[in-house]
């Protein structure tokens, strides 16, 4: 809803500027859409009357009129708008004003004739968003005076409220909110037309006005007033409505929406000459016709709520009128509705019909009952003013106003546990008294009972009254507090995160992550080596827990073969479960067979197989693993895996390749992640670039073939040289000449990196440590070495 900050200013003092007015509605939970500038606040726009009006001589559409600005000189104006006549009062835009839009006017001519200025629409002031034609002004506005005496410059707020606050959906219900929020006191007519002491007195009984549907209608009421003159609104209420978006239509409607704007109560005024016989509120009729104001012909059901006379429905109560006794410009005499109507009711009706309206928007939400004959009164006195009508003494009433809200308690305590600060009760009591609330209980420092308003229905609860509490002390008061608690990674966010990106790396690596059923088929279970098996299993395919990952990924490395797949790389991560009790045991497992690429490329022309090395490699790119050759069941060559102590897995290449046609090798291995997610916990280290150069010598040497690749780096290692850095084997060349197995030997060349971190070696310092290291070579591996 759209709200006039110069209109609530008539009810209530307002903060200092709009900035401090929307800071204050938006920290009480009201919020705040948008803000525009509205009203004549123009240089150079002033009130014109038009003197005389003829065709333009060279264009159709365009008019000239002579106006008077009250300068004492008259102009010519070109217009291209239908709708004055001669007499009319329009603005007037002079050269040099500056319109909405950046629109400046000046002297010109428009089809060949002098125009000394612009007649307005409303939309171009700024004022209403009708713009088919001039604004035509009252006939009492001064010649001359500027526009913005008419329409001072304002400021509009488009506001959401939220569906259990209904009182604020008039500038009234706002300016009360305001008040309270800001502990300063209400004024105006409006204030004076709630007052009971105000009103008229009430006509019950009244056998021209029935209600049949009491549920969805508990109380009507109707007042005549005649005499009306039916015309142009005068420019203060016609300024008012449109400056929230709403058009003139006539004075007496202009009145009807200007009460629901002011107060929130919706009324309706029929012509009262077309009414046939006495008013009956009801339930339609099935099918029931109804042609509504907006010139449409609607299907009325049962459900839907009605005002309606001896012969047909007049109105759909709570949502719209009817066109056949709308108020028209013959009307002498009307009808001023002013009712309650249940919500559910009114929000099934504009659902079902979709029709929603200004009126049904409140009365979905729900007005206050103790409204309904105020705004009746204040909606016959501005009737009364603008079309110098006489109201009938009484108002004619049928059913009984709905009861207030049923009182609430509520506990300073639990207020201030909810709120997490303490705020004093007699605080507390002043803000709910501030809001409308009554305490009718005597004085207890530890709850108290209260009385709540008629329009605040959405207060149903303590904790409602609470919430009243913190809105008016303010929210932002509550102290911040940092209740965060760091919670250290768990165990299992730890292996998650490891496992995920073990799966980047692998994948990253060429493999394809492969998932396998964790229960093996009893044919495999002899092999197991004492696997679990299942009381009931499923199938003979499934009657076991798998001891190993490798029996399941070899089975996919077998399927992927028949496929006709010439590169295979597969790796798992799964569960096994050790024998004897089942012990739960995280594995990571992979396969390899087949081509190193899937195709031929210009720089390798002749493919390579896969082979223990590719698999050596993918798992050194997880970690700095040791291989130690072994013997092992079905493994035509084995090895044992270590991380640094700990035995963590095996691997090898397998000896049934030829079993499943294949030409190229079959390799697997298989680690335990436990131990070397719990070696990767720490951070990451990061190794300074090294500043100074390193110094690499050669190595070569005869050994015998029991003398492993391990056994010469351990020989190496256990020489303890400070300045060695790194060994790398680059050579391996057997003899194939040898008379005996047991003369046969092997040459192996290694490169020996050599570096101080604090300073450049010298040639000599190199040469002792590479002496001492070839000296050890030869003593403990009987090293023959090439110079």
């Amino acid at each position: 809803m759209k709200f006039s900050v110069n209109w609530l200013r008539e009810f209530v003092e307002l903060p200092p500027s709009i900035e401090a007015l929307a800071e204050l509605l938006t920290m009480s939970g009201i919020e705040i859409e948008a803000i525009e500038k509205r009203g004549g606040n123009f240089d150079h726009v002033v009130i014109a009357q038009i003197n005389e009006s003829k065709p333009h001589p060279n264009a159709d559409r365009l008019g000239v009129c002579i106006v008077d600005d009250g300068s004492g000189t008259k102009r010519q104006i070109v217009c291209g708008a239908k709708n004055y006549k001669v007499g009319d009062k329009v603005p007037l835009a002079l050269p040099g004003a500056e319109l909405i839009g950046g629109l400046k006017i000046r002297a010109s001519k428009l089809r060949g004739v002098e125009s000394e200025g612009m007649l307005c629409s409303p939309k171009e002031l700024g004022i209403a968003e009708d713009a088919a034609g001039l604004l035509i002004l009252s006939p009492e506005a001064k010649i001359g005076a500027p526009i913005r005496d008419l329409f001072p410059p304002d400021t509009v707020f488009d506001v959401e409220i939220t569906p259990n606050r209904g009182d604020l959906l008039s500038h009234f219900g706002l300016a009360r909110e305001i008040a309270a929020l800001t502990s300063k006191k209400l004024v105006g007519a409006a204030v004076s037309a709630a007052k009971s002491d105000k009103l008229p007195p009430v006509m019950t009984g009244a056998t021209a006005l029935t209600i049949s549907a009491l549920h969805e209608c508990p109380f009507y009421s109707a007042r005549r007033i005649e005499n009306v003159k039916v015309g142009p609104s005068p420019d203060w209420l016609r300024a008012k409505i449109e400056s929230v978006g709403i058009r003139s239509i006539n004075n007496i409607v202009d009145v009807s929406n200007f009460v629901m704007l002011e107060l929130g109560q919706p009324t309706h005024a029929f012509d009262a000459d077309k009414l046939d016989g006495h008013i009956n509120v009801r339930s339609a009729g099935e099918g029931e016709k109804f042609l509504a104001l907006d010139g449409k012909t609607y299907a009325l059901t049962p459900h839907n709520l009605v005002v309606a006379d001896d012969q047909r429905a007049v109105g759909i109560a709570g949502v719209m009128g009817g066109e056949e006794t709308g108020v028209t410009d013959s009307t002498k005499d009307v009808l001023l509705e002013s009712a309650y109507f249940l919500p559910a009711s009114i929000r099934r009706t504009a659902r079902d019909l979709n029709l929603p309206s200004d009126a049904s928007y409140r009365f979905e939400r729900g007005v206050d009952p103790q409204m309904i004959l105020a705004a009746s009164q204040r909606a016959t006195e501005l009737i009364c003013e603008v079309a110098g009508a006489t109201a009938a003494r009484t108002i004619a009433v049928a059913g009984k106003l709905p009861p207030n809200p049923s009182d609430v308690s509520i506990r300073y305590e639990r207020a201030d546990e909810l709120l997490g600060i303490h705020i004093e009760p007699a605080t507390a009591d002043e803000i709910l008294t501030r809001f409308g609330l009554v305490r009718n209980d005597s004085a207890n420092r530890l709850e108290s009972h209260w009385k709540i308003p008629s329009y605040r229905c959405d207060l149903q609860r303590e904790v409602d009254l609470i919430e009243e509490i913190i809105r008016a002390h303010g929210i932002e008061k509550i102290p911040s507090e940092d209740r965060s608690r760091f919670t250290p990674l768990s165990a299992a966010d730890r292996n998650y995160d490891f496992e995920a990106k073990l799966r980047r790396d692998l994948v990253a690596l060429g493999l394809s992550e492969a998932r396998t059923s964790s229960l093996i088929a009893r044919s495999e279970v002899a092999r197991a080596n004492g696997a679990i098996e299942l009381r009931n299993p499923l199938s003979e395919d499934h009657v076991a827990l798998r001891t190993t990952l490798i029996p399941g990924l070899l089975a996919a490395v077998e399927r992927n073969i028949r496929a006709g797949a010439e590169r295979i790389a597969l790796f798992e991560i799964g569960n096994v479960f050790a024998p004897p009790n089942g012990e739960q045991q995280r594995k990571l497992a992979i396969a390899l067979c087949g081509q190193a690429t899937s195709t031929k490329n210009w720089r390798a022309q002749k493919r390579r197989a896969l082979d223990f090395f590719d698999l050596r490699g993918a798992l050194n790119a997880l970690g700095t693993f040791e291989f130690r050759c072994s013997k092992r069941s079905g493994f035509a060559l084995s090895a044992e895996i270590f991380d640094g102590r700990d035995r963590i897995g095996h691997g090898g290449q397998l000896s049934s390749a030829s079993s499943l046609g294949l030409m190229t090798p079959v390799l697997a291995a298989e680690i335990d992640l436990a131990t070397i997610a719990q070696a990767t916990e720490s951070a990451e280290r990061f190794k300074e670039i090294d500043r100074y150069p390193a110094v690499t010598r050669d190595v070569a040497m005869f050994v015998g073939l029991e003398v492993t690749h391990a056994d010469i780096v351990e020989v190496i290692a256990a020489a303890n040289e400070p300045l060695l850095e790194k060994v790398e084997l680059f050579d391996l060349f057997m003899e194939n000449d040898a008379k005996e197995l047991s003369q046969a030997r092997k040459s192996l060349a290694y490169s020996l990196t050599y570096r101080d971190k604090n300073r450049t070696l010298t040639n000599e310092e190199v040469s002792a440590a590479h002496a001492r290291i070839r000296e050890r070579l030869r003593n403990d591996v009987g090293a023959e070495l090439r110079e």
